[in-house]
């Protein structure tokens, strides 16, 4: 009997610099012959590596991993200011950034990490009255977007190099979803009054998936294969919970099961090793949070 899930899963893409994550999903669409490709957490034209994609069912799954922590390498360019708090954008305001010391540098590194309020980028893709901000700034409106809360888990510096009147940062940025590194750059570059924007952006992961399960669009375009099937997804993103024959087809038709103490979201796995379900405890009861094998497949 074949897998309904078979052609189901996440494809890891290694986004090269000048595309959109609309342009790879189209791509993808091509490749693997379906229209159900989407994405999860856009990254710039200007940014590349990991962009996490589902294919078929996978998309699905797309909605429950977009909360997941990302890990960025980015080069920070102090001493000018942009449009779009990156190198794609128009320069507003240079400044001879000679004499900011290393020292200020890290200092105020401390003060972006952790538990912070941050005001994205203009020209993000956050939605204001129901229409992305960059969307309004391209349309000539004046957008004011209000800080939110997000936390930098780690900011570490690898390399400070100045040159020209300018100081360029190579670092790694491990962040909670939702954390804008081009917000980082132009505040690290306020707070120093010289101006910063990023010159250079790549996403090395994502949650559980990094760089290294990734496939260029070459590669795939080769050879249109999962970096991850449906149980491989679910497994590798959450803890195992083992269910028997029954309490698997019970959850397939999407009904609860006793509790049984658990903490958070597990993937429930029969035991023929197939996952059923993304389970979660709700009150008195063991509720499926997605099912990955409806009955109905």
């Amino acid at each position: 009997m074949n897998d309904p899930l078979e052609k189901s899963g996440i494809v890891v893409v290694d986004k090269p610099q000048g595309l959109t994550s609309h342009d790879v999903v189209a791509r993808l669409r091509r490749f693997f012959g379906t229209r159900k490709v989407g994405h999860a957490g856009t990254l710039d034209p200007m940014a590349t590596g990991v962009l996490v994609a589902g294919i078929e069912r996978g998309t699905k799954l797309l909605a429950h991993l977009v909360a997941e922590d990302k890990v960025y390498e980015t080069t920070i360019r102090l001493g000018a200011s942009t449009t779009t708090d990156d190198a794609e954008g128009e320069i507003t305001e240079t400044h001879d950034a000679s004499a900011v010391t290393d020292d200020a540098i890290h200092e105020q590194i401390a003060l972006l990490t952790g538990d912070i309020m941050q005001v994205p980028s203009k020209v993000s893709a956050i939605k204001i009255d129901g229409r992305r901000a960059h969307e309004l700034v391209r349309a000539g409106e004046e957008v004011t977007i209000p800080p939110r809360p997000v936390t930098v888990h780690a900011f570490d510096v690898s390399e400070i190099r100045h040159h020209d009147g300018v100081v360029d940062i190579d670092a790694r940025v491990h962040c909670s979803s939702g954390t804008y590194i081009r917000s980082l750059g132009r505040d690290l570059g306020a707070a120093l009054g010289v101006g910063g924007h990023l010159i250079a952006l790549r996403r090395t992961s994502v949650g559980p998936f990094s760089i290294d399960d990734a496939h260029t669009l070459d590669a795939l375009e080769d050879n249109a294969v999962l970096s991850l099937t449906m149980d491989e997804a679910l497994t590798r993103s959450w803890p195992v919970l083992d269910v028997t024959t029954d309490e698997y087809a019970a959850l397939s038709m999407g009904k609860w099961l006793e509790p049984r103490g658990l903490k958070g979201v597990h993937a429930a796995v029969g035991p023929d090793g197939k996952a059923v379900a993304l389970v979660k405890e709700q009150g008195k009861r063991l509720a499926t949070v997605f099912v990955a094998r409806p009955s109905t497949l």
